[in-house]
């Protein structure tokens, strides 16, 4: 395949389809349960809904959240962090589009500007510098998030800041590892988990290597996807291949790559050593819906400090529990789908969110919001959900 339309051909999804059913019939003899898949990456959740993917796929497979949008994960506490650096003096706050409306305790960034703080969004933390260098009176915050797929140009960014000595720029670093949450919706053992649709972006860095363990340690199947509906249903074909083969139930559950046109099971090896350079994992890290998680967040190395917007202000660092009202943390750990949510549709909007799962375009309640579709689900059993 050499172009995008090729990824949605019908006919090939229909062929698809039909594979999938027919292996279905299979498994559907050997278990009684649907054959629960997880895909972790926010940008398989919105193709799934955008596509209706999950409803030409037969009841016997369940397609369930992780915890893959990097927005949504960002707990209360660390936003309200960011808003505090932007009302001190003289600070221009920046960061991507889809934090500026993520709520914090009381305000979003978006609110904090409406209200004279002077933050700006960016497409890359290297503008972000670039504002620093023409703006030197001003103290530049770029708030940085993302797992380790965005991690390699915030560290390219540091690396250019301590080159060229912009002193008047500095990292508050949100960055996280994609291992301990799969680790811990696994060893949480709230989430029934088969199987894994493994995140393409963050293995075009990582490689397919990184989800080695899931195989040999927990025997849980993965594939890494790309984002067209064809590398999803391919996805879910291979991984329903592992059980209907005997070959998960035997004990030898395998990492596959359907993602190969991008993806190596070495990943990137240059952009793994800048990370590895410039940042140190945290020894625990706040995650929404998961708690503290040991070692799961990058913060900047020693080497880097002077650029480290955490040193540089002594942020507060206060710790904030999600609104009652609000269940992010239950869809970003597969508990309950979105429209589960007391709130969604009704108190939770895009246009008013509650929390981060109805912010990004890749947070499941957003997508689903835009997209989704409850063609199995009967009205009444939707108010008995609620």
């Amino acid at each position: 395949m050499q172009f995008v339309d090729e990824f949605r051909d019908p006919t090939a999804a229909r062929a698809l389809i039909q594979r999938i059913q027919h292996d279905a019939e299979i498994l559907a003899t050997k278990r009684d349960e649907p054959l629960r898949l997880m895909e972790v990456c926010g940008g398989h959740t919105h193709t799934i809904y955008r596509y209706g993917l999950e409803n030409l796929l037969p009841e016997s497979i369940d397609l369930i959240h992780g915890p893959g949008c990097p927005v949504c994960v960002i707990p209360m506490g660390r936003v309200d962090d960011a808003i505090w650096m932007a009302k001190q003096p003289n600070v221009l706050l920046t960061t991507f589009g889809d934090m500026m409306r993520v709520p914090g305790s009381k305000d979003s960034l978006m609110h904090a500007r409406a209200e004279g703080c002077d933050i700006q969004f960016v497409y890359s933390p290297l503008d972000a510098l670039k504002l620093a260098q023409e703006h030197p009176e001003k103290e530049v915050v770029f708030f940085a998030v993302g797992f380790e797929t965005t991690a390699p140009s915030t560290a390219v960014t540091l690396e250019a800041a301590k080159k060229h000595g912009v002193r008047n720029f500095s990292v508050f670093s949100n960055h996280v590892t994609i291992e301990p949450p799969m680790r811990a919706i696994i060893n949480g053992g709230k989430t029934a988990v088969d199987g894994f649709i493994g995140p393409g972006h963050v293995s075009t860095i990582v490689g397919t290597k990184a989800f080695d363990f899931l195989a040999q340690e927990f025997n849980k199947p993965v594939a890494v996807a790309g984002f067209e509906p064809l590398d999803i249903l391919q996805a879910v074909s291979m991984l329903l291949t592992q059980f209907v083969s005997g070959q998960v139930a035997k004990g030898h559950a395998e990492v596959q790559n359907q993602y190969a046109r991008v993806v190596r099971p070495t990943g990137n090896p240059a952009a793994l050593a800048l990370m590895d350079k410039v940042f140190s994992l945290r020894d625990t890290f706040e995650w929404r819906g998961l708690g503290w998680l040991e070692h799961s967040g990058l913060g900047i190395a020693d080497a880097y400090a002077d650029w480290d917007a955490e040193r540089r202000f002594k942020v507060p660092g206060n710790r904030i529990a999600d609104p009652k009202a609000c269940e992010c943390g239950s869809v970003l750990t597969g508990r309950i789908k979105p429209w589960q949510c007391k709130v969604f549709g009704t108190a939770c909007t895009p246009d008013t969110p509650i929390g981060t799962c109805m912010v990004s375009p890749e947070g499941a309640c957003a997508a689903f919001y835009n997209f989704g579709r409850i063609d199995r689900a009967t009205t009444e059993e939707l108010a008995a959900q609620r």
